[in-house]
C-alpha cells in the first residue's frame, strides 16, 4: 500500500514537473531540446499520411455504403458477426433490390404485356448491375478499405503512443537542464547532472525507436500504393460490366419495340408485288432523310409538306409535353393540345407526320398520347 501511495506521488510529480516545463516553454521562459530538421521532415510526412489516409478513407466508405444510416447498420452488423466469429453475410444492393421490385410487378401486371415483359427484362439487368456493384464493393473493401483501416487503427496508434512518449521524454531532459542551470550548490549540481545524463538516454533511446517507426511510413506508401492499383482495378471491371449489361439491354429493348409500342409505330402496309399499277402509282413518294439523289440537292432532306396523307391511317393525338422544333422538317407542340397524325412508309418510327390546321411537320411519338 505504502508503495503505491509512493508510486502515485512520484507520478504526481512528474506530471507537474511536465505541465511546468510546457507552460514556461508555452511563455517563452524555458528553453526547448529542438528536435534534428530530418526528424521533423518525419513527423511532418507522418502526419501528412495520416491526415490524407483518413480522408481517403472516410470518402471510399461514403462511396462504397451512400446511405448513412444503413452504413451504420452494417458497420454494426460486420462487428456482431466479427466478435461471433461468424461470416458475415452479404446484402442485398439496391439495384438487385429495384430489380426484384421489377420483376414482381410483372408477376402482377402479366409477363405476357408489353409493360411485363419490358420489367422483367430491366429487372433482370438490376440485378445484374447490382451483383456487379456487390462483388466491387467487397473486393474494395477487403483490396483497399482494410488496408487503411490497419493503418489508421494499428500503426499510426503506435506511432502516435511512441511520440508522447517522446515528449514526455523531452520535458523530462529540458527540466532537467532548468534544474542544474539553477543549482547552486555541489552536492545539487551533481544530483542534477546525474539526473539529466539520465534524462539524455531516455530521450535518446526513445527518439530512436520513434524514429525508427516514421521511416516505416515508406512502407505504409508502397503497401497503400498496390492497394489503389487494386482499387482502379475493380472499379475498372465493375464499370466494364455496367456498361456492357446496358448495351445488351439496349440491344434486347430494340429489337422488341415494335412489340412494347404496338400502337406507335402503326404503319400502313407496303403494296405487294401483286397490286395493280393503278393502285401503285396512287402511294405517296416519300423521299428519305440523307438519302442521295441526282436530280436535285435538295432531295437529301425529308421535305414533310410534300408528303400527301394516306387516305386511311389518320389518328388522332393528344400532346403529352411542348415541344420545339428542331427544324423546318419538324413541327412545334403544346402540351394538352390535340392533333391529327399517321405515318408513312420509310419514316423512322420513332416521328409522326403531324397535322394542326394549315401546319404540318415531323413530331416525336414520344411526345403524344394516341388516342382510338
Amino acid at each position: 500500500m505504502d508503495f503505491n501511495v509512493k508510486k502515485l506521488a512520484s507520478d504526481a510529480g512528474v506530471f507537474f514537473t511536465r505541465a511546468v516545463q510546457f507552460t514556461e516553454e508555452k511563455l517563452g521562459q524555458a528553453e526547448k531540446t529542438e528536435l534534428d530538421a530530418h526528424f521533423e521532415n518525419l513527423l511532418a510526412r507522418a502526419d501528412c499520411t495520416k491526415n490524407w489516409t483518413e480522408k481517403i478513407f472516410r470518402q471510399t466508405e461514403v462511396l462504397l455504403q451512400p446511405n448513412p444510416i444503413d452504413h451504420t447498420g452494417a458497420r454494426i452488423e460486420e462487428f456482431l458477426f466479427e466478435k461471433l466469429d461468424r461470416k458475415v453475410p452479404s446484402r442485398t444492393t439496391n439495384g438487385e433490390l429495384l430489380g426484384q421490385y421489377m420483376l414482381d410487378a410483372a408477376k402482377d401486371f402479366g409477363p405476357g404485356t408489353p409493360y411485363g415483359s419490358t420489367l422483367i427484362k430491366v429487372g433482370e439487368c438490376q440485378r445484374r448491375l447490382g451483383g456487379g456493384e456487390r462483388e466491387f464493393m467487397q473486393t474494395s473493401a477487403i483490396n483497399f478499405l482494410t488496408p487503411l483501416r490497419n493503418f489508421l487503427d494499428g500503426d499510426w496508434r503506435t506511432i502516435s503512443k511512441e511520440r508522447r512518449l517522446l515528449e514526455n521524454r523531452r520535458l523530462d531532459l529540458d527540466a532537467c537542464k532548468a534544474r542544474l542551470k539553477k543549482a547552486k550548490l555541489a552536492e545539487a549540481k551533481a544530483a542534477a547532472e546525474h539526473e539529466l545524463r539520465v534524462a539524455q538516454t531516455e530521450f535518446d533511446r526513445q527518439a530512436e525507436v520513434t524514429r525508427l517507426l516514421l521511416e516505416g511510413i515508406s512502407s505504409t506508401h508502397v503497401n497503400h500504393l498496390r492497394c489503389l492499383h487494386e482499387f482502379v482495378e475493380a472499379q475498372a471491371i465493375y464499370y466494364n460490366q455496367c456498361h456492357q449489361y446496358m448495351m445488351d439491354l439496349q440491344k434486347e429493348l430494340g429489337s422488341s419495340d415494335g412489340d412494347v409500342y404496338p400502337n406507335a409505330f402503326t404503319v400502313n402496309p407496303a403494296p405487294s408485288s401483286s397490286a395493280s399499277p393503278s393502285t401503285a402509282a396512287t402511294l405517296p413518294v416519300v423521299p428519305i432523310a440523307g438519302a442521295v439523289s441526282t436530280s436535285s440537292p435538295e432531295a437529301d432532306t425529308l421535305k414533310i409538306e410534300e408528303v400527301q396523307p394516306p387516305a386511311t391511317g389518320t389518328r388522332k393525338a393528344k400532346v403529352l409535353y411542348d415541344y420545339d422544333a428542331a427544324d423546318t422538317s419538324e413541327m412545334s407542340l403544346l402540351a394538352d393540345e390535340l392533333i391529327t397524325v399517321y405515318t408513312v412508309p420509310g419514316m423512322d418510327p420513332d416521328w409522326l407526320v403531324g397535322e394542326r390546321g394549315n401546319q404540318k411537320g415531323k413530331v416525336p411519338v414520344t411526345y403524344l398520347e394516341l388516342l382510338s
